[in-house]
């Protein structure tokens, strides 16, 4: 157990642990969760929607029982959710954690989420609306490629970071040239240099890439063998369609094409590993670049309660050498409602 004193508190500690898909967080995470007596504070932009549960290998009611995880389960799949949000929302809980003494541990794998949380909203231009819809206009004319090629000529590097279907992210990266004439690689990239407001401690898990890549297809065999089908012709049933963000995710995407009759249930199999294998180097990708983090490896030998253990240690080291950073009682600056639109 972990308890802060009011100094420790001073420091705003936070300890976060990040890393590929299927490279064990989850498992890792909850057993530090318990370990520490605290709530597990979610970083995945995919379980924060409800009744997608399979496909987002959203947490089981047995192991919410034993620790309670919050940031899951916030809107419905047709409702719209941001990092400016996920900010709000972590920080509240973040603060109710240091008012019972506890230490917040945040566990995922969503890079943009753990960045905001680390380093707050970019000073990027609001949201032009009207502009968004021209350029969805000039999409559905030009084919389904034509934003991610028009990212990669004006801003190359979100362009490699940016999956191809990941409509959203690509038009917000576009918007933000049009308006300031900056990449936004190069606005984030600048942002990352402000002071933080936390005292970080962030762990980043990795295997490797044939172990992490055999995993993978476990996870994907696994989500069939589970419902998946069944949980996407849900989804589809209940209104939410394949032209949603939320239904354009891993394992969503790929089964609602083999219910379309697009493909056979094989393909489906083969282009969920695909895709994930994919995504999971593109989280890599993001997680190399963030300054500070602490790489574990793991190996097929290592067990969960062990790793834990030995990450344990290495937090509670870290809290131990905790400083004050400022002044008790000098509060730190809120976000604006403004400010979390535009993330």
């Amino acid at each position: 157990m972990v308890r802060l004193s009011e100094s420790q508190r001073a420091s705003r500690p936070l300890v976060l642990l990040v890393g590929p898909t299927a490279v064990g967080k989850s498992e890792i995470g909850l057993r530090l969760a318990q370990a520490l007596e605290t709530d597990l504070l979610t970083a995945d932009s995919r379980q924060v929607y409800r009744g997608m549960d399979i496909a987002t290998d959203k947490p089981t009611p047995e192991q919410r029982q034993g620790v309670p995880h919050r940031l899951i389960d916030l809107v419905d799949p047709d409702e719209s959710f941001n990092a400016g949000q996920y900010r709000r929302l972590a920080r509240q809980e973040i603060e109710r954690l240091y008012g019972e003494g506890r230490l917040p541990l945040i566990v995922g794998g969503t890079g943009l989420y753990v960045r905001t949380l680390i380093h707050g909203l970019c000073d990027a231009p609001r949201a032009d609306h009207s502009y968004r819809e021209s350029l969805l206009q000039e999409a559905r004319a030009k084919g389904g490629y034509f934003l991610h090629r028009e990212l990669t000529r004006v801003d190359p590097e979100s362009a490699v970071r940016l999956h191809p279907h990941d409509e959203v992210k690509i038009v917000r990266a576009l918007e933000v040239y049009h308006l300031s004439g900056q990449r936004l690689s190069d606005v984030q990239r600048q942002h990352r240099l402000a002071e933080q407001e936390f005292s970080v401690l962030l762990i980043g898990l990795n295997r490797d890439r044939a172990q992490l890549y055999r995993r993978i297809d476990e996870r994907v065999e696994s989500m069939f063998a589970r419902g998946v089908v069944e949980e996407t012709e849900r989804l589809l049933a209940d209104g939410y369609g394949r032209e949603l963000g939320a239904m354009k995710g891993l394992g969503y995407q790929q089964v609602a094409g083999y219910l379309a009759g697009e493909y056979d249930r094989a393909e489906a199999l083969r282009l969920l590993k695909r895709d994930t294998r994919h995504f999971a180097k593109r989280q890599l990708t993001w997680f190399r670049k963030e300054p500070g983090l602490r790489w574990y490896e793991l190996t097929e030998q290592d067990r969960s309660e062990d790793v834990a253990g030995r990450l344990l240690e290495m937090i509670r080291s870290f809290v131990q050498d905790l400083a004050p950073r400022r002044p008790e009682g000098l509060p730190y600056p809120s976000l604006t409602m403004e400010q979390e639109s535009t993330a």
